[in-house]
C-alpha cells in the first residue's frame, strides 16, 4: 500500500515532485469506487482529495495509519472534520488559493447574463444577426447583492465596484460596523431585503447544516422579475426545483450556476432555458489557482510525513 493516496484528478509540478519523493498512488477516478478505496487506504498515511471523495467516518475508520487529509480546495463539506480531529488526523485545505479565480468567474457570469452573451453567440453561429434581440443591461448603477461576504465575496464585491455597482450584503457573521463593509461602502441587509433590492444576487455561502437548501422557491419569488441569480459556492445551498419553478414563472430574469445539487447533475429543465448559464464547477479551475492549490496540499503532506506541522490546518 502507498504512503500517499490521491483519489481525484490533482496534477501539477508539486504533485510530480511529491511522487518522486514518496510512495504515491494516483487514481483520478478512485473516488467512484468506495470498496476499492477502502482497500487501498488501509495503510495510507496521507489522503489527497478534491470535493468528490466522501471522507466520512467509515472511510476514516478504514485507514488506521492516516495522519493527514489534504483537501485541494476551500470547502470541507465532503470531509468529516470533527471525526478526523477526534482520531488525531490533521485536516488541511486551501481556503485562499482559489478565491481570486472564483471571484473572477462570478463577474464573468454576471456579464454573460446581463449582456446575453451565450444566447447572442449561439444565434450568430446559426446565421442570425439579431442585434435588438440581445439588448442587454449595464452593470453601472445596479445593486449587487452578495450572500456571504467572506474572502471570495469580498473579492467579488471589489471587482463589482469597479463597474460602479452598489454593494449589498447578507451575512449572519457580520456586524454593521465590520471593516469589510466600510471598505466596500456596502450595506448590510437581511437575506429577504437583499433579495428584494438586488439587481444581481450572487451566493458565496459555505455548505453547512444551516445553509443546506437555504434558498428556496419562496426566496427566489422575492427577487425582482428583471434580476439575476448566480451561484459559484455550493450547489446544495440552493433548492434547484424551487429555482427552476421561479425561472419558469418569470420571478427572476435568469441564472448562472457553476455548482449543482448533484454533481454531475441529472437532466433538468434548466438545461433547456436560454436565460440560464450552466458550467461544470470550474470556478477554481484556472492555471494559476490550481498551481496554488496543488502547491499548498503537497507541501502540507510533505511536512506532516516528515514529522513537521502543516501550514493550512483546519481547526473544527
Amino acid at each position: 500500500m502507498s504512503d500517499v493516496l490521491v483519489t481525484e484528478n490533482i496534477q501539477g509540478v508539486s504533485m510530480n515532485r511529491l511522487i518522486q519523493e514518496h510512495d504515491v498512488e494516483f487514481d483520478a477516478y478512485l473516488w467512484q469506487n468506495i470498496d476499492l478505496l477502502k482497500q487501498k487506504i488501509q495503510n495510507t498515511k496521507a489522503l489527497i482529495v478534491r470535493n468528490q471523495t466522501k471522507v466520512d467516518r467509515e472511510l476514516i475508520d478504514a485507514a488506521p495509519e492516516l495522519k493527514i487529509i489534504a483537501r485541494a480546495g476551500a470547502g470541507l463539506d465532503n470531509v468529516d472534520t470533527e471525526y478526523a480531529h477526534e482520531k488525531g488526523i490533521v485536516v488541511c485545505f486551501t481556503p485562499d488559493a482559489n478565491s481570486l479565480s472564483v471571484a473572477e468567474l462570478t463577474i464573468g457570469l454576471m456579464l454573460a447574463l446581463m449582456r446575453k452573451i451565450p444566447e447572442a453567440r449561439q444565434d450568430t453561429l446559426t446565421g442570425g444577426w439579431n442585434r435588438l434581440k440581445f439588448t442587454g443591461t449595464e452593470l453601472y448603477g445596479k445593486s449587487f447583492g452578495l450572500i456571504g461576504l467572506g474572502r471570495i465575496g469580498s473579492l467579488t464585491a471589489t471587482r463589482a465596484k469597479a463597474f460602479g455597482m452598489n454593494i449589498l450584503a447578507a451575512d449572519p457573521f457580520l456586524k454593521a460596523d465590520a471593516p469589510q463593509l466600510k471598505k466596500l461602502n456596502a450595506t448590510l441587509l437581511s437575506l429577504d431585503d437583499l433579495l428584494a433590492e438586488s439587481d444581481v444576487v450572487s451566493c458565496h455561502s459555505p455548505l453547512t447544516p444551516d445553509t443546506r437548501k437555504m434558498l428556496t422557491y419562496q426566496h427566489f419569488r422575492k427577487m425582482k422579475p428583471d434580476a439575476f441569480f448566480i451561484n459559484t459556492s455550493r450547489g446544495e445551498v440552493v433548492d434547484e426545483r424551487g429555482l427552476t419553478q421561479a425561472l419558469l414563472e418569470h420571478k427572476l430574469a435568469g441564472a448562472a450556476l457553476d455548482v449543482r445539487e448533484t454533481e454531475p447533475p441529472k437532466q433538468s429543465p434548466l438545461n433547456q432555458m436560454e436565460n440560464v448559464i450552466l458550467t461544470p464547477h470550474i470556478a477554481a479551475f484556472t492555471v494559476e489557482a490550481q498551481d496554488r492549490v496543488v502547491d499548498s496540499v503537497c507541501e502540507d503532506v510533505r511536512l506532516v510525513l516528515s514529522g513537521k506541522k502543516a501550514i493550512n490546518v483546519f481547526e473544527p
